[in-house]
């Protein structure tokens, strides 16, 4: 068997196509979902919920309805919280004051990749970065960025949150 390999050993050729088949099948089983599917639709207004509607206006109740019981925040800053510790942070901390705080996710930055079984999806990967904002002197301005990981699962028919990974947080500012 070596013999009839040996002459494509040192082709240029058979590299280069290597290399695209590569390439192609890589992009085949990480291509994300398109941006128009309801799939996408979906998890990114679950994204809104998240972050629009608990993080920036502080509707707490918002959030607990899509939070898997088993939850997993983990945070390269702030360690790893449960489902309750990772309510009661926001209840308790950002939502302290109001208003003071703002995410915004940063334009283009949103992936969604679909998970599978035997065909079926189970759940998804939503991906992306966001920015971070605080009130100062009564405006907004930017004081952090970070990249986000979440997994979805459906349960019953249902999106949750199952893991969060919030990660590569830096200062930035505007």
């Amino acid at each position: 068997m070596n013999n009839f390999l040996e002459p494509f050993k040192n082709s240029i050729l058979i590299k280069v196509l290597l290399f695209i088949a590569m390439l192609f099948y890589n992009f085949v089983l990480n291509a994300q979902v398109d941006k128009k599917s309801d799939l996408f639709k979906t998890l990114k207004s679950k994204d809104s919920i998240i972050f629009e509607r608990t993080f920036n206006l502080c509707e707490v109740e918002k959030l607990e309805p899509i939070i898997a019981d088993d939850f997993e925040f983990y945070h390269d800053l702030g360690g790893i919280q449960n489902r309750k510790g990772f309510i009661d942070a926001i209840k308790n901390g950002l939502c302290s004051k109001p208003g003071n705080n703002k995410r915004e996710l940063v334009s283009g930055t949103l992936e969604v990749h679909q998970l599978n079984k035997n065909g079926i999806m189970y759940g998804a990967i939503q991906k992306g970065k966001h920015t971070f904002l605080q009130k100062q002197n009564s405006e907004f301005k930017t004081v952090g960025i970070a990249d986000f990981t979440h997994l979805w699962i459906l349960e019953n028919n249902k999106w949750k949150l199952k893991r969060v990974l919030s990660y590569n947080h830096k200062p930035l500012s505007e």
